[in-house]
């Protein structure tokens, strides 16, 4: 069980989390546009005042989003059951224990998130797109990292927007595709993150081949000593 307090801050956090995350992959998608279009400028753009002033914008975004969503909640009437259908407190699943009308809040939820992720969503595979556009003639070894990079960045885009969109673009119905979506944005895509942007280095590439070639090379050792005749010194194959 959680209390109502706790419930909401809960929703806070997460959301003022989320939607920092959301500005975050925006700005990425700025700081590779700059190294891919404009090398030679890259350096005198991105210094340090403007990093600043990126990740500043990122937390201020991530704030402005979920204060005003906690707040547009907090307006509502809760007189129970206060019997959440969901392993966590979130805004759709809390919006259904007001005990009034609530096809308003449901569109202010859409507006305040679904809207706003659809927005970054276009804005940021349009802008892979041209960037992809961009380098889509050169062959060079450099090239070919922006190319790695753009599509470690679209698929993580893509793991953490889908799910979202499908949860906050529209309002809510019980269904059991919604604990899905909740699942793989909660829990799957932040696991599998680490291991898509790990995989784009090249030495941890080598280490990884390295640690399943020997796995491998046991399981071989291991299956042969179990096929060996125990009557014989013989091996026995099948």
């Amino acid at each position: 069980s959680i209390s109502f307090n706790q419930c909401f801050l809960q929703m806070f956090f997460f959301h003022f989390i989320a939607g920092a995350m959301a500005f975050l992959l925006l700005g990425m998608m700025v700081d590779r546009y700059m190294a891919i279009c404009e090398p030679l400028r890259y350096l005198s753009i991105m210094n340090w005042s403007t990093c600043t002033g990126l990740v500043a914008a990122v937390w201020l975004g991530g704030f402005i989003h979920s204060i005003t969503q906690t707040g547009l909640l907090l307006q509502l009437p809760f007189c129970g059951p206060n019997v959440l259908d969901s392993f966590c407190c979130d805004v759709p699943q809390v919006i259904k224990l007001a005990c009034t009308d609530t096809r308003v809040a449901e569109l202010q939820m859409v507006f305040n998130s679904g809207v706003i992720l659809i927005r970054l969503f276009v804005i940021l595979i349009i802008s892979y797109i041209v960037i992809l556009l961009k380098i889509r003639t050169c062959i060079t070894e450099g090239k070919r990292k922006a190319l790695s990079t753009c599509g470690t960045q679209i698929t993580g885009v893509s793991l953490i927007f889908i799910p979202c969109i499908v949860t906050y673009a529209q309002p809510y119905n019980k269904s059991p595709g919604d604990k899905v979506a909740s699942v793989v944005f909660t829990v799957v895509t932040p696991m599998l993150n680490p291991m898509i942007y790990t995989l784009r280095n090249t030495e941890m590439k080598k280490a990884i081949r390295r640690t399943l070639g020997k796995i491998f090379l046991s399981a071989g050792k291991q299956k042969l000593e179990w096929t060996a005749d125990p009557k014989s010194s013989n091996l026995v194959f099948p």
